[in-house]
């Protein structure tokens, strides 16, 4: 076993060859900084949750990121298990299922990237948005004209296909953040740490200085109630009731996006040249850096704006239809809950001045640009180690000179391009986290099962026995969040996500049954471990398949007793 793990790492086994593969060539500390994007994913949801969740918003995003900190030692674990693969934690909790189902092993890979992949259009847009706001007034005719493409009313209200200023900007980000990844890993980790010292640097300034200043009222952070309004739409103090207890699962929910996201730091390992060390050092430093974060900038930033209340109240008309939507101010802006205005808003929390606020905001830009490339990172090689490991369309295994997978970055990138034509930001953010809740659940259970079938495996990484079981309850208690939380985002969430989670079935089938006539390939077979060879085996039993109908048990229920 030792032979073939050295083999492996020494030789390019499972992942191209020598003449086509990724190069090793960064350190743990090359992984930090490419992971380092993790912290300004708070951009993307900060606003949403604190819309509506209400004051309890920042305690969510502390207890989310300790289920990630929590979490993170099985992804370790797993991790340390495969050093010559690429493409994070679903390809590695992907061998511990694949005996089990040929199915389950994609489903994992293809969760993962739908979770990370949209990021880039995410960010991008509002990286588009925040620049459009320092630049041109809100009624300026650049930030006004719209093409409409399509309609999609049908699936979420005032959802549409769209063309206008922040699409164009957005797209011209993505094909900047597009370029400098197609230089390879070493040159990508260079770039990151610059950026990355530029952008998180305004994040924690804006966590840092309320709490030091003392300019926090107590006012604006308790009682933890949930956000409810009276029958006039005035802001009142929730219960914690079923329906006050269904607002704080959707918004556990939503943050996991962000705050489970440093996992990213072990989608390194095929390019780690130390993989045996490295990959430990970088999801723990990862962590710390991420606790730190989604603690006190969600902390300062509800604590300085405050929840808000009613400006302008609803118009109806005679039957009862809303005309015109009511005004809030505060965190209860519309601006806020898309995301357009938070970094106005976090700019503001500083003072200064209008220049103070401008270059405040142009940094945090930095900040979503550089989230934009971790995820073009981490995802693009979760594509390309699933198109070795035959999953996905083999197109996506090629890489060019510099060990970049570019036919996986290409296919992010017209995949995102799509998505940033839509016009809801915040629906999408909650389908693409139907399916990292999935990829999470069976990833922390992937922990365990290795640990049965490859009890012998060497393990650079051990996590202590109760973490594993900490995770495995967390992983349960994920889907509970999921069944509960997901529609508050929208009607029709939770099956949409499934639904997209689905669509790696028929690709799988041709890839597997019609390109690939029924048989993994060789190398994937010699990494998956897939024959009868002395220490590895199916001893998990009975057990996999009464964790998946638990899990199915437990989405079901939560959803029926939620109340939305």
């Amino acid at each position: 076993m030792n032979t073939t793990t050295v083999d492996a790492v020494t030789s390019g086994i499972g992942s191209g060859g020598a003449s086509a593969t990724l190069h090793r060539k960064i350190g743990w500390a090359g992984a930090f900084w490419v992971a380092s994007g993790v912290p300004a994913l708070v951009l993307f949801s900060i606003g949403s949750i604190a819309a509506t969740v209400g004051k309890p918003s920042w305690a969510v995003w502390i207890i989310s990121i300790a289920f990630g900190f929590l979490q993170s030692f099985a992804y370790a674990e797993i991790a340390g298990l495969f050093p010559h693969k690429s493409g994070g934690a679903s390809v590695y909790g992907a061998v511990a299922w694949v005996r089990y189902s040929k199915m389950l092993a994609p489903l994992s890979v293809w969760c993962n990237w739908l979770a990370w992949s949209p990021v880039l259009a995410i960010g991008s847009g509002l990286a588009a948005g925040y620049i459009l706001s320092i630049l041109f007034a809100p009624d300026a005719a650049i930030n006004t004209w719209q093409i409409t493409l399509l309609d999609l009313s049908g699936v979420k209200a005032g959802l549409a296909l769209r063309i206008n200023a922040t699409f164009v900007l957005g797209a011209a980000v993505l094909l900047g953040a597009f370029a400098i990844q197609h230089r390879g890993i070493l040159q990508a980790a260079r770039m990151q740490m610059i950026l990355g010292i530029a952008a998180l640097a305004p994040l924690m300034l804006i966590g840092l200085w309320p709490l030091l200043s003392g300019d926090i009222p107590t006012a604006n952070l308790t009682p933890l109630y949930p956000l409810a309004k009276d029958a006039s739409g005035a802001v009142i103090d929730g219960n914690w009731d079923m329906a006050g207890i269904t607002l704080i699962a959707g918004g556990l929910f939503m943050a996991a996006w962000s705050t489970y996201g440093f996992e990213t730091a072990v989608c390194y390992t095929r390019e780690f040249r130390n993989p045996r060390t490295d990959t430990f050092k970088a999801i723990l430093y990862s962590g710390l850096l991420c606790i730190f974060v989604f603690t006190v900038v969600p902390l300062a930033f509800q604590g300085s704006i405050g929840l808000g209340q009613l400006v302008t109240p609803a118009v109806l008309d005679a039957a009862g239809n809303v005309i015109t939507p009511a005004v809030y101010d505060g965190i209860l802006s519309p601006d806020i809950y898309s995301g357009m205005g938070v970094a106005h808003a976090m700019a503001h929390m500083l003072g200064g001045g209008t220049l103070v606020e401008h270059v405040l905001m142009a940094m945090l830009v930095l900040a979503l640009v550089l989230s934009i490339m971790t995820s073009m990172a981490g995802s693009s090689r979760t594509l390309y180690q699933a198109s070795v490991d035959g999953w996905l369309p083999k197109y996506l295994s090629n890489v060019n000179g510099n060990g970049a997978p570019t036919a996986a970055m290409w296919t992010d990138l017209g995949f995102n391009l799509l998505l940033l034509l839509m016009s809801d930001y915040v629906f999408v953010l909650a389908i693409s986290n139907v399916c990292y809740i999935l990829f999470n659940f069976l990833n922390l259970n992937a922990a365990w099962i290795h640990r049965i079938d490859r009890p012998r495996w060497p393990r650079p990484f051990k996590a202590a026995t109760w973490l594993l079981a900490t995770g495995t309850v967390l992983a349960f208690a994920n889907l509970a969040l999921m069944g509960m939380g997901a529609d508050i985002w929208g009607a029709g969430t939770l099956a949409t996500g499934l639904l997209a989670a689905a669509l790696i079935l028929p690709v799988f089938f041709y890839r597997h049954y019609i390109v690939d006539k029924g048989q993994f390939p060789a190398a994937m077979q010699e990494d998956m471990h897939l024959g009868s060879e002395e220490g590895v085996g199916t001893r998990a039993g009975i057990l996999p398949y009464l964790t998946l109908a638990g899990g199915a048990a437990v989405i079901a229920i939560a959803h029926a007793v939620a109340v939305v």
